[in-house]
């Protein structure tokens, strides 16, 4: 063997032990998978119609499954002018969208595409594509209750509903409306407007929680058919008296029994959720009205400190500051104004 002959040979050994040593690629070890999208996440393609004037909200969860130190971000392309994201960090990451449309925008159609990026540059990133339609269809407001032609109307509360801050099913949950009153009667609220979109129609409701005064947007078919009153309620607190009017005439008036000063009547808009009789104990006399005000100091009461309205066998002390919040009157009174006073009636105590 000639020395040029040897020195191949050689040279061909080497790069044999050296194959023999490099992990093939199927030996390699594979790079972390892709993050996953979870619920809420929306499928890929999902198709948003929303309104000019409508709230818009998409959630998204990423989750890096096999590497469990991972820390992934959310990032999107594609956003329309005016539109937020709000982003957490982690393993799960997580993301929100909120977005108003603007008459500018109304026909147009957007692709967003979010991105789940893991802080490994080794590993993959996961996609999730969705389109958002602005439909042409300005959401249109509408008066239910007004003060000023004196009608009012009010609804019966035909299934469970959660009442949102704004009219969509994307807005933040304000409470949940049940069936039953917390006396075992049918529940209902007194709406004050409401806003119809291209799919839907919102009604704003006063709610029976606390803090007082609080309303909230449920969608118009969890609500019976609208009922009408032309009646409205005012107590004023310094003078103690009640004075119920129809169509902007008064019609009744009356001395009551209102809060101690430790446990004072809330102020505030509320309405008549019903009517009660029947006790065995005369100290809430011959009928009695549940509204949708609430004590602000007694919330450990059953069924959380709702403020009535009720007769009394301590006739002597009205008007007075003598109860625990509720608005007490004479037997006499009450009965009076049991002919006049429908449920749904809305009620100032100012």
């Amino acid at each position: 063997m000639t020395r040029a002959t040897r020195h191949i040979a050689i040279l061909c050994c080497g790069l044999g032990l050296l194959a023999a040593f490099t992990p093939s690629a199927a030996a390699r070890v594979d790079a972390p998978a892709a993050p996953d999208w979870l619920p809420p996440t929306p499928a890929e393609g999902t198709r948003f119609r929303v309104a000019v004037g409508e709230p818009l909200r998409i959630a998204l969860v990423a989750a890096a499954r096999e590497a469990a130190d991972t820390s992934l971000s959310i990032g999107a392309r594609g956003m329309p002018t005016g539109a937020t994201l709000r982003t957490t960090t982690g393993n799960p990451a997580g993301a929100t969208v909120r977005w108003i449309p603007q008459p500018a925008q109304s026909g147009r159609t957007f692709w967003v595409t979010f991105t789940a990026r893991p802080d490994d540059p080794t590993a993959a990133s996961a996609t999730r594509r969705i389109e958002v339609d602005v439909t042409r269809t300005v959401a249109r407001s509408f008066k239910l209750s007004s003060d000023g032609s004196s009608i009012y109307r009010y609804a019966f509360v035909m299934r469970r509903v959660t009442a949102r801050r704004g009219p969509s099913a994307a807005a933040a949950p304000v409470a949940r409306l049940k069936l039953l009153t917390p006396e075992r009667t049918t529940n209902l609220v007194l709406a004050l407007d409401g806003r119809r979109t291209a799919g839907r129609a919102w009604v704003r409701v006063r709610l029976p929680v606390l803090p007082n005064n609080t309303t909230g947007w449920v969608p118009r078919s969890a609500l019976s058919d609208w009922k009408l009153v032309r009646t409205r309620l005012v107590v004023n607190l310094r003078r103690m008296t009640m004075t119920l009017y129809r169509t902007g005439r008064a019609v009744f008036s009356t001395l009551v029994g209102i809060g101690r000063p430790r446990a004072p009547t809330p102020r505030g808009e509320f309405f008549v959720r019903n009517q009660l009789y029947g006790f065995h104990d005369p100290f809430y006399g011959p009928i009695a009205y549940g509204t949708s005000a609430r004590s602000e100091v007694l919330t450990d009461w059953p069924a959380g400190g709702f403020v009535g309205i009720h007769g009394t066998n301590l006739p002597g002390m009205i008007p007075g500051r003598i109860s625990h919040g509720c608005i007490r009157m004479r037997n006499d009174q009450i009965l009076r104004l049991a002919r006049l006073l429908p449920v749904g009636t809305p009620l100032t105590i100012r």
